[in-house]
């Protein structure tokens, strides 16, 4: 009489197991994900809002969080002025990380207002400078501040 155990070594000798879970082991062991992460608030931006780091480095990728207008000259103002301002800062950010927009990756864009798009785009083609990332562009019913129109969060490969 055959047992599942008897069927498995059939197909699975027993040294092969061993290899199998030596080499599963050594990939957990090697990645540590925890080990490389980084939080890091800005002092040129102030203290961030909330309880959120304003940029996280995992290894080779720096994750820049949702980035408005709040705090700079064009708080309250249009959704160009808002954006141009929101560039700077995630420009600030990369730079510190020894980074530029060519690096960018991705941005995803939060909106009030998607008839301000065109306005928006054409803030992003002089950021851009022909180089696009991928991106997504959301509207949302209101941001965090209700004089915000706009909150980009940007990814950068390093």
């Amino acid at each position: 009489m055959s047992t599942p155990m008897k069927e498995a070594r059939r197909f699975f000798p027993v040294p092969f197991v061993f290899v199998l879970i030596s080499l599963l082991a050594s990939c957990v062991a090697h990645e540590q994900p925890h080990a490389r992460i980084e939080r890091m608030n800005y002092e040129k931006l102030g203290p961030p809002l909330g309880t959120i780091s304003q940029a996280v480095r995992h290894g080779n990728v720096l994750y820049v969080s949702g980035m408005t207008a709040h705090g700079t000259p064009a708080q309250g103002k249009g959704m160009a002025e808002q954006a141009s301002e929101v560039w700077k800062k995630i420009r600030m950010i990369a730079e510190a990380e020894g980074a530029d927009l060519r690096s960018l990756v991705k941005v995803t864009m939060f909106v009030t207002d998607m008839s301000q798009a065109s306005v928006l785009r054409e803030e992003l083609l002089r950021q851009y400078a022909g180089r696009p990332p991928a991106s997504a562009l959301v509207e949302v019913s209101r941001l965090f501040s209700p004089d915000a129109v706009v909150e980009i969060e940007a990814i950068f490969g390093l």
